[in-house]
């Protein structure tokens, strides 16, 4: 009997060691794996997508490309696919409602992840949350239908330039169009020479110090009149800064205003001389009566023509005039010569 105890024991002894090297193994194991440690260290989010490119269950989950958890289940919800997902809860700062979920990949044929984008900002997103998702890029096979496409639109983007359509199939194609381009470069090729040699104006002010300086010159002055305006000086800087100029010529441009006014309505003289057609009549009839007096005159007509037109009258008048004037000085000199006056007393 006491034997059968102690083999007894032994095989308990035998089993303990067993037990504790398996939970020692699985604990080896889950530490290696580095991808959320025990179950107590993990949490639970779901995200859903339009598409999933493959994505399995046990698929990695990164955040920022570092791996921090793996896929645990995809189910279909309406026409999405809800894909639920755990992560380290070390993780939960990182993942708020500022994050975003996308379906990414290892390599350009490798196998489908969740990738999401770490966010400090908003707030941290609970157990069995959702994490908002996005567009991810599309898988090969589109990748593959877009490069077909691109190179199909290139083939025939080059059979029309070899046929000659367009300006580049014309270029290639057209002797004419040819020559002429290279007469535009040899032109341009000329006129980069000329430049380079100081011909020209542009040649002189490329080359030329003293043109460079005294253009330089021109802009300093230039610069100084500028500088001089903006502080006022001048009728120009008065004209831009001086308040009390602005007014006098606002308040002259209103009276100009008022007196235009005026004058379409009819007012003052010469409001009616511009609105009255009465007026206008008499004084053009009073223009042409003086028109018709000035040609009378012209002609001879009348006492005042024949004085202007007939040189004999002229002289006759003027003969008198001085006869007149020898009188009166006669007079002046001896006046009871011509001046005799008798008294009779009746």
């Amino acid at each position: 009997m006491p034997r059968t105890r102690s083999l007894a024991f032994s095989e308990l002894r035998i089993g303990i060691l067993a037990v504790s090297a398996v939970v020692l193994v699985t604990f080896v194991i889950l530490m290696l794996s580095g991808t959320g440690g025990f179950f107590w260290q993990r949490y639970r989010l779901k995200s859903r997508f339009t598409n999933v490119n493959g994505l399995k269950a046990g698929a990695p989950v990164r955040i920022a490309g570092v791996e921090v958890g793996s896929v645990k289940s995809i189910d279909f919800v309406g026409d999405e696919v809800e894909v639920g997902f755990q992560l380290s809860k070390a993780m939960r700062p990182r993942v708020t409602t500022e994050s975003l979920a996308t379906i990414g990949s290892l390599s350009l044929l490798g196998q489908s992840t969740v990738d999401i984008t770490p966010a400090t900002k908003g707030e941290t997103i609970p157990d069995w949350g959702y994490v908002k998702s996005s567009n991810s890029a599309g898988p090969i096979a589109d990748v593959a239908t877009s490069a077909g496409e691109g190179l199909a639109e290139a083939t025939r983007l080059l059979k029309e330039m070899r046929q000659g359509r367009g300006t580049m199939g014309q270029l290639f194609t057209n002797e004419a169009l040819y020559r002429e381009l290279d007469r535009f470069v040899g032109a341009a090729s000329r006129v980069a020479e000329g430049l380079e040699k100081g011909r020209g104006t542009a040649g002189r002010l490329v080359n030329d110090p003293a043109v460079y300086e005294s253009l330089r010159a021109s802009l300093d002055v230039l610069n100084t009149l500028l500088q001089r305006v903006n502080a006022g000086e001048g009728s120009l800087g008065r004209l831009l800064r001086d308040d009390r100029l602005a007014t006098s010529m606002t308040a002259t441009s209103g009276r100009l205003e008022e007196l235009t006014t005026r004058l379409s309505r009819g007012e003052g003289s010469a409001g009616k001389l511009l609105n009255d057609a009465q007026l206008y009549d008499r004084l053009s009839a009073t223009a042409g009566q003086l028109e018709t007096l000035t040609a009378r005159l012209r002609d001879g007509q009348g006492t005042a023509g024949q004085l202007l037109q007939d040189r004999q009258l002229y002289e006759n008048m003027n003969g008198a005039a001085s006869e007149l004037r020898s009188l009166i000085a006669e007079i002046k000199k001896d006046p009871r010569k011509y001046l005799n006056v008798k008294l009779s007393v009746f």
